[in-house]
């Protein structure tokens, strides 16, 4: 049987798109399909009264990648936008990342000894010397006052679960400076692409072949007979028929709302750190690119408990999950005609800079055709 394609690719999300990008400039001929109604997976955004709305969360694009900042900058022109979200904890106002500013808030310091000394002193006071869990982690590293008000009840929220059931490790990515420094990312390079994600999976995917609403498990037979080679982004252990159980994730629900004012919150990114709000978070979308259209739009960001019929956003990493994960990654190591990319693939958190990297890395061990 004559194959009509070289490659097919499950998925129209990051790791899909650069794949089939590269693919094709190898000289192979993809097919892409995709579950949802649209290209560019969680990235998306779509243009509701001038402003480009993130369908999917705030997605702001950060590295310190000189490669990936150029590769992705040959697809759409990017502002200086820098992530400098406030905290909001029971109508009190804190800067975010933990830094200079936000230790004055707290503790009317001024300098960055007197903020030591105090997350020292609550530190030793709580004295845990080898942390087991978030809770006792995140009070090592700032003390009880910064995990009381900012900590604790957004990452319950978050989770689902009470901070002391959380393993360490998830806390150590929150950055926590002694400067006077708003910006959220230590990376060199950051901003939002100017006209919104959309254009850049339009470019990637520009003259492929791709198929939307499709779901691959309903039809599988029929679209593996159509290629032999499959990049596949989706969730590992429903590619193997869930033969050693499920692995568990976070979601999410969003809620969007027009309002007839041209600045609802005066930042893009407002964190709602305790429980009075379901909510982890608003955005107003508009301050991503700098608008002053004359309405504003706001999405407000619920976590939620997740199964079959919902979007699986964030993989649970604790032990029982990860034990399941590494029996389906050795079964992918078996499979030699198919490459597992991407969060759901990999399960594993990624940025966004981080998936385009692996997929780069990867289809570069592919040969030209």
């Amino acid at each position: 049987m004559n194959q009509k394609y070289d490659y097919l690719i499950i998925g129209a999300g990051i790791f899909g798109a650069v794949s089939a990008y590269e693919l094709t400039k190898k000289g192979y001929k993809c097919l892409v399909i995709e579950k949802r109604n649209h290209i560019a997976g969680n990235c998306f955004t779509q243009n509701i009264e001038g402003i480009n709305v993130h369908k999917y969360g705030a997605h702001i694009f950060h590295t310190n990648d000189e490669t990936i900042w150029n590769y992705v900058n040959q697809f759409a022109e990017f502002n200086r936008y820098t992530n400098s979200p406030i905290a909001n904890y029971k109508g009190e106002i804190y800067n975010l990342p933990f830094n200079m500013n936000t230790f004055h808030q707290l503790w009317n310091v001024s300098t960055p000894a007197q903020a030591k000394e105090i997350i020292k002193k609550q530190a030793d006071e709580f004295g845990v010397k080898n942390p087991s869990n978030l809770e006792e982690q995140a009070i090592s590293l700032v003390g009880i006052d910064i995990y009381n008000k900012l900590i604790k009840e957004y990452t319950e929220k978050q989770w689902g679960t009470d901070a002391k059931n959380l393993p360490a490790f998830i806390i150590k990515r929150l950055p926590v400076r002694y400067t006077y420094d708003n910006n959220y990312f230590n990376d060199k390079y950051q901003g939002i692409p100017i006209g919104g994600y959309t254009q850049i999976f339009e470019k990637l995917l520009e003259g492929i072949d791709i198929e939307l609403n499709v779901d691959y498990f309903e039809n599988k037979e029929h679209y593996n007979q159509l290629a032999d080679n499959i990049i596949y982004t989706g969730p590992i252990d429903a590619f193997f028929d869930y033969q050693y159980g499920k692995l568990n994730y976070r979601s999410l629900r969003f809620e969007n709302e027009l309002i007839e004012t041209e600045n609802y919150q005066g930042v893009a990114v407002v964190n709602y750190t305790s429980h009075d709000e379901a909510f982890t978070r608003i955005i107003e979308h508009k301050h991503f690119e700098y608008g002053n259209q004359p309405k504003t739009i706001i999405t407000r960001e619920y976590p939620d408990d997740w199964n079959d019929e919902k979007e699986p956003y964030y993989p649970i990493n604790n032990e029982e999950n990860d034990q399941i994960f590494s029996k389906y990654k050795a079964l992918s190591t078996q499979v030699s005609h198919v490459v597992f990319g991407g969060r759901l693939a990999e399960y594993k958190y990624y940025d966004m800079h981080q998936v385009i990297g692996s997929a780069l890395v990867k289809m570069k061990n592919i040969p030209n055709k």
